[in-house]
């Protein structure tokens, strides 16, 4: 489907003026409103929960009183006048409200995780392909500029560094408490939801590692998950006061290892995995990532997230190479665009992702595509099974 001229007719799903999580109004919303997001995308519509919930969204956040308001997504598909629809809904929500919009031929972007279940995952691939309709999904780390500089460090194997022998990353986050989470979340102890500190947080971040040092030969891939705490205490971030306690499914330990199969890598080069959800032993990073390549070692540390995403006060993502001819450690530098710091930080990488789709660039081009995504979660739904 050839892409629309600019600016895109834009239906926002789930900017909601009452929700717990604003992710659409934090990470999206910013961006779009800049010039260049204007003349790449307008806000023509907001689909929420009813009509009168879309309302009141548009009158919070100040959107042209023309901005249509609806609560079906059948109607909404149903808008000629529509070329992209943004999905910012939780995840169990996803499916529901974008497949009219697939089924429509409309473009679809639409967070990650793409689905709770895999037969919607499925379903949307494969309306896609029949209805020509463009999908992508918001994996839009794998942009960030520390994984670009990482790409450029590895440099697909021919590079000063040589090929890559191995690759070790070890994670502790995806919630602040390791056995509590606020009411918003306590849906992230349902694994039948879909949303939880494994899909998300270690999705995000093994997105990332593969888009560096190349896929996985899946067939080799051996996982070990633990559930430490099943017992979780739920706490009112308005009271500070634990509330409720819950019984968690989803598992809190996460480790796996297998066989990067790249042309950047040398044969048998392994990536090794571990994730523990919660906060780490004081004094260890959140995110430490190390690759270890014939010449030289590459090491990334983000001591106050998992994300990527610093903000401003926060410790500084790092990236150092231990050259091995001087065993002397290199510190490589990396930066934001000039764009991207006139925006809060969670919006920058997605910014660039939506405004690469906007423009109809290629997929893998600053967007990932559905089908990409969905490799990405048979992976992930592996561990989980």
């Amino acid at each position: 489907m050839a892409p629309h001229p600019q600016p895109l007719r834009t239906a926002l799903i789930g900017l909601s003026s009452s929700a717990a999580t604003s992710w659409a109004a934090n990470a999206h919303l910013p961006g779009l409103l800049t010039s260049t997001g204007r003349s790449k995308i307008t806000i023509t519509a907001l689909l929420n929960s009813s009509v009168d919930a879309a309302r009141s969204a548009i009158q919070q956040y100040k959107l042209p009183t023309e901005t249509k308001a609806y609560g079906k997504p059948e109607a909404l598909a149903a808008d000629s006048d529509i070329d992209l629809v943004i999905c910012n809904t939780r995840v169990d929500k996803h499916y529901e409200t974008i497949i009219p919009s697939v089924r429509a031929g409309k473009d679809v972007y639409v967070e990650w995780p793409i689905a709770a279940k895999k037969e919607h995952i499925d379903e949307l691939v494969e309306t896609a392909r029949k209805s020509g309709s463009r999908v992508a999904v918001g994996l839009q780390r794998r942009w960030a500029p520390p994984v670009l500089k990482l790409k450029e460090l590895v440099s697909g194997g021919t590079g000063k560094l040589g090929k890559v022998l191995s690759a070790e990353v070890r994670v502790f986050g995806g919630t602040k408490d390791r056995e509590i989470l606020p009411t918003s979340l306590k849906y992230f102890a349902e694994k039948e939801v879909g949303g939880n500190p494994i899909v998300i947080a270690v999705g995000h971040v093994l997105d990332s590692v593969l888009s560096v040092v190349g896929d996985l030969d899946v067939s080799s891939v051996e996982a070990k998950t633990q559930l430490q705490r099943p017992s979780v205490r739920i706490r009112d971030p308005s009271t500070n006061e634990i509330i409720d306690c819950t019984t968690s499914d989803v598992p809190d330990l996460l480790s796996f290892h297998g066989t990067i199969a790249s042309s950047q890598a040398a044969p048998n080069a392994t990536l090794s995995f571990l994730f523990r959800r919660g906060q780490p032993f004081p004094g260890t990073p959140p995110l430490t990532w190390t690759i270890n390549c014939e010449h030289g070692e590459i090491r990334l540390l983000s001591p106050s997230g998992t994300n990527l995403e610093p903000n401003e006060g926060d410790e500084p993502l790092t990236i150092q190479v231990h050259h091995f001819d001087s065993d002397t450690v290199e510190n490589v530098e990396w930066k934001w665009g000039d764009r991207q710091t006139e925006l809060p930080v969670l919006a920058r990488n997605v910014m660039e992702s939506l405004y690469a789709f906007a423009d109809g660039k290629e997929e893998g081009k600053g967007w990932v595509s559905l089908e990409d995504a969905a490799r990405r979660a048979a992976l992930i739904r592996s561990f989980l099974q």
